[in-house]
C-alpha cells in the first residue's frame, strides 16, 4: 500500500527534499566563491577634476608643471593631497625659460639630478593651506613655514603689501582656489641650500677634472727673468738611430721616406720636432705661450662637460 502526504507519494517526497536541498548547498557555495567588492574606505586616495593638483596641470604655469612630470612626483603629490589642504608656489614661466642659469638648468634635467631636482621642486609647497587671508602680518606668530622637502620657507609682508616668499615676491597671490589647496603665483624659482651645494659641488668638480697639469714657470735669480725652457733630446730616435748602427737586422730596417728636409733628400726628424719646440718656445716671449695653454685648458673644459653630460 503506497502513503501518501498532501496528495504526494513518499517516494516523490523524499526526493524532492534531496533535491531542494543539493540546490540549497550549491547556491551557498557559488555565493561564497564569488569576490567581494572592496570597501569604499580605501587608503588610496582619490583624485577628484576639482583638485588643486589638476588645477596646477592645467594652469598656466606650464614649466613648472612640466618639471613635476619629469621629476616623477605626480604619486608624491597625490598622496600629499590626499592627506592635507597644501599651498604651492609657482614661479613665472619667464623664471624658468630665461632667467634661470642654463647651467643650472641643465644640472636640474640631468639623469643623475633627479634627487636634486624634486627637493627643489618640494620646496615650493607647504603642507597646509595658507591664502592671502592668513599670511603672517608684522612679527605675529611664526613666520617660518615647512615645505614638503623638510626645509622651511619664510613668509612675510612687508609695509606697502608687497608678499614675499624668501627672496621671490609674490606676484599673483590666489592665483589658483581649490578646496584642497591654494596656488601663488611668485616672481622667481626658490633654491633651496641643499640644491644649491649639490649644484657647486657638481661644477667644482668638472672644474678639477678638466683643468691640465702644467708646471710653474721658473725665475733666475740673477737676471730676475723667466727662464727658458730646456728642450733635451728625444731619446726614442737616437735610440733607434742606436740600434739601426748596432743591430743585426740594419739591412732590413726599411729606408726613410725622400723629402726634403735631410741631406739626401729624406725627412728628418728628431731635427724638426726640436726646430718646431724651439721656434714655439721663442716666439712671443712667454706670453704667447701662456694664451696657448689657456686656450688649450678652455678647450679641455668644454671636452670634460661634453664627456660628463653622455655627448662623447
Amino acid at each position: 500500500m503506497d502513503y501518501h502526504i498532501y496528495g504526494l507519494p513518499k517516494l516523490k517526497l523524499i526526493n524532492i527534499l534531496f533535491l531542494a536541498s543539493f540546490f540549497l548547498l550549491s547556491t551557498h557555495a557559488h555565493s561564497s566563491a564569488l569576490p567581494r567588492k572592496p570597501s569604499s574606505s580605501s587608503n588610496s586616495p582619490q583624485i577628484n577634476s576639482n583638485s588643486v593638483l589638476v588645477a596646477l596641470l592645467d594652469s598656466h604655469y606650464t614649466e613648472l608643471a612640466e618639471l613635476v612630470e619629469k621629476a616623477l612626483l605626480l604619486p608624491t603629490l597625490e598622496d600629499a593631497v590626499g592627506k592635507h589642504n597644501i599651498t604651492i608656489f609657482a614661479p613665472r614661466n619667464e623664471a624658468l625659460e630665461r632667467d634661470l642659469d642654463p647651467e643650472f638648468k641643465r644640472f636640474l634635467l640631468e639623469p643623475g639630478n633627479l634627487k636634486s631636482l624634486q627637493t627643489l621642486l618640494l620646496f615650493h609647497i607647504i603642507p597646509n593651506r595658507i591664502g592671502s587671508g592668513e599670511w603672517p602680518e608684522g612679527l605675529s606668530g611664526d613666520p617660518t613655514h615647512s615645505t614638503l622637502s623638510n626645509d622651511r620657507l619664510r613668509l612675510e609682508s612687508k609695509g606697502s603689501g608687497v608678499r614675499s616668499v624668501d627672496l621671490a615676491a609674490v606676484v599673483q597671490p590666489d592665483a589658483v582656489l581649490r578646496p584642497d589647496g591654494v596656488i601663488h603665483g611668485i616672481e622667481r624659482l626658490l633654491i633651496p641650500r641643499s640644491v644649491e651645494e649639490d649644484f657647486n659641488r657638481r661644477r667644482s668638480l668638472r672644474s678639477i677634472s678638466a683643468v691640465l697639469p702644467e708646471g710653474a714657470p721658473e725665475v733666475d735669480p740673477r737676471t730676475h727673468r723667466l727662464k727658458k725652457a730646456s728642450v733635451g733630446p728625444c731619446r726614442s730616435p737616437s735610440g733607434a738611430s742606436d740600434l739601426r748602427r748596432h743591430g743585426p737586422w740594419t739591412s732590413l730596417a726599411p729606408a726613410p721616406a725622400p723629402g726634403p728636409g735631410g741631406p739626401r733628400g729624406h725627412f728628418d726628424g728628431e731635427s724638426q720636432v726640436k726646430d718646431f719646440i724651439q721656434t714655439l718656445l721663442h716666439y712671443g716671449g712667454y706670453n704667447e705661450m701662456a694664451d696657448i695653454l689657456v686656450n688649450l685648458t678652455s678647450l679641455a673644459t668644454e671636452m670634460g662637460r661634453l664627456v660628463s653630460e653622455g655627448y662623447v
